[in-house]
């Protein structure tokens, strides 16, 4: 016989705790304030900087717990180093940790232990060679031990590549969609709303904006 999940009473829905993350400045203006279990969504073009982004929030999450990269596209390379050292990395030694090409059975062992890491990056979700499935299963853990997860995935268009993708998009709490440098953020904001300039040169020569 399937197990029953418990049912929730009113008085259990208001008392019931979450923990939001205190983001402030840019990523509270462009993200609000999500919960620390929070899923989310990078997509853009080639080019554009959505892996630049992810870093930068990779980054900004080391304020908030660990952080663990899978880098599944890129692996440990010299494009990977760039990103790394231009973003300054160095500054949150010891909470961030780069993955390289880590397959889907050896992540989540990863992340079933005890003190496995608060945040996880999936770049990207066309090179997981995972089904459905296996997506929810990932997204229960996560859940379960109240982890954030991002995954970032290449786009067709101005849409995510591929049906698992696409089913991605519409589960996640945040849709962050790049182009041009900047990222436009869309979904359940607990505030935010605004555009997130990623580098602001290559944005303004994309845009046309004076700086």
């Amino acid at each position: 016989m399937a197990k029953i999940r418990r049912a929730y009473s009113v008085s259990n829905i208001l008392t019931k705790k979450f923990t939001p993350l205190d983001f402030r400045g840019q990523f509270e203006e462009s993200l609000g304030r999500p919960d620390k279990a929070f899923s989310a969504i990078i997509w853009g073009a080639s080019g554009n900087g959505k892996t630049e982004f992810a870093i930068q929030l990779a980054k900004y999450l080391t304020n908030f717990g660990r952080v663990a990269y899978n880098s599944l596209e890129q692996g440990l390379s010299a494009t990977m180093q760039n990103a790394i050292e231009r973003n300054y990395m160095a500054e949150c030694e010891g909470k961030f940790v780069l993955l390289d090409r880590e397959p889907f059975p050896e992540l989540l062992a990863r992340m079933k232990r005890p003190k496995s890491p608060n945040f996880l990056f999936i770049d990207s979700v066309q090179y997981t060679q995972i089904n459905k499935s296996q997506y929810y299963e990932l997204k229960e853990l996560m859940q379960a031990k109240n982890k954030g997860i991002i995954w970032i995935s290449q786009a067709r268009g101005k849409e995510p590549k591929g049906a698992l993708a696409d089913d991605i998009r519409f589960d996640v709490d945040l849709k962050l969609w790049v182009q041009g440098f900047k990222m436009f953020p869309e979904g359940r904001l607990s505030g935010g709303g605004s555009p997130y300039t990623i580098w602001e040169e290559r944005a303004a020569k994309y845009w046309g904006e004076i700086i």
